[in-house]
């Protein structure tokens, strides 16, 4: 069987000097983050991207053994990916909310999306990502739980795009990774291909309140400049 067309090509883009890189794939996207040389990946893109990840960590002068957790913004493919086969390599810890929990693991289906109507072919596009295979998930996560990097970073419930969607907040270094909640292909916007449309748009507006310096999203370039009032113009602007 063929390799997945989505994960031959890779992209490594500094975010923050020394500290945060984002690592690009085709559909969906994960980051990178470095305390002193001990990594934590947020999210691990597709199934196939285990040596591209890897790859792109060497290329920094970093070593991928260094790699202590990986935390999982929801249950989705382009997401979960490679997380298994990277866990399984280095030791880390996989991550992840409890309600998404047993869906990464391969317990339960992924939950269906209501679609809008201009959403339907792009969700198809979607699709032909591989599956992600079922994954450990080591730590079951909560609203509020200590991550354990990042000067403090923790973990932001933000249900809707999944019953386990979360943000990862940094407020030390002023740092949100919003996963699908929010996305940035085109304007900010609220993310799409929601399990429930009127719970993601509370969690985009209980993020968008941490007011970050730099958001992380889940499809979409980092933002870094007028940050805050950018979310807040988008919440402002999203219908209900």
């Amino acid at each position: 069987m063929g390799r997945d067309p989505y994960v031959r090509r890779m992209d490594l883009v500094e975010v923050l000097p020394n500290r945060l890189h984002m690592l690009r794939f085709p559909i969906g996207q994960a980051y990178l983050w470095q305390d002193d040389g001990a990594l934590t990946l947020i999210d691990a893109g597709n199934r196939e991207s285990a040596d591209a990840i890897e790859g792109a960590v060497r290329s920094l002068g970093l070593r991928p053994e260094r790699l202590e957790r990986i935390v999982l913004t929801h249950c989705h493919r382009d997401h979960v990916g490679a997380a298994a086969e990277l866990a399984a390599r280095r030791g880390a810890r996989v991550l992840a909310h409890r309600l998404d929990a047993p869906v990464i693991r391969g317990e339960r289906p992924v939950p269906e999306p209501v679609l809008l109507d201009w959403e339907v072919p792009l969700y198809a596009h979607g699709l032909t990502v591989s599956e992600a295979p079922p994954t450990p998930v080591d730590r079951e996560l909560e609203d509020g739980d200590a991550l354990g990097f990042g000067d403090g970073a923790y973990v932001v419930h933000a249900p809707g795009h999944t019953e386990g969607s979360i943000g990862v907040h940094l407020p030390r270094h002023g740092v949100l990774f919003t996963g699908d909640c929010v996305a940035a292909v085109g304007p900010v916007m609220l993310g799409v291909f929601n399990v429930d449309r009127a719970r993601a748009i509370a969690s985009f507006r209980r993020l968008a309140a941490l007011r970050p310096a730099t958001a992380c999203f889940g499809h979409g370039d980092p933002l870094t400049v007028d940050t805050a009032a950018v979310l807040a113009k988008a919440v402002a602007e999203t219908p209900a």
